[in-house]
C-alpha cells in the first residue's frame, strides 16, 4: 500500500487545500504504481501544533496572516 505522510503546521492550510494534497498524491501514486494503488493509497496529513516544532535553533509559531481561513461555518443546531 502506497502510503505518505505530510505534517504541516497547525491551521496553515484549509481543508480544501488538504483536500488537494491527498488527490495529487493519489494520483502521483497511480501514475508511478498503476490504478490497482488507487483503493490502497493513503494519505496522512498531519498539523503539528505551534511551538511542536523549530527550526534554525528556534521553536516556530505560525504567524496569524499566515493562517488558513478556512470558509466552512458550522451549521447552527
Amino acid at each position: 500500500m502506497p502510503f505518505a505522510n505530510i505534517k504541516i503546521p497547525q491551521a496553515a492550510l484549509t481543508r480544501a487545500q488538504k483536500a488537494e494534497i491527498v488527490h495529487n498524491l493519489t494520483a502521483l501514486f497511480v501514475h508511478y504504481f498503476g490504478e490497482a494503488a488507487r483503493p490502497h493509497a493513503m494519505v496522512l496529513i498531519e498539523e503539528v501544533p505551534d511551538g511542536g516544532y523549530g527550526r534554525a535553533d528556534e521553536v516556530f509559531v505560525v504567524p496569524d496572516a499566515y493562517r488558513a481561513r478556512d470558509t466552512v461555518t458550522p451549521a447552527s443546531g
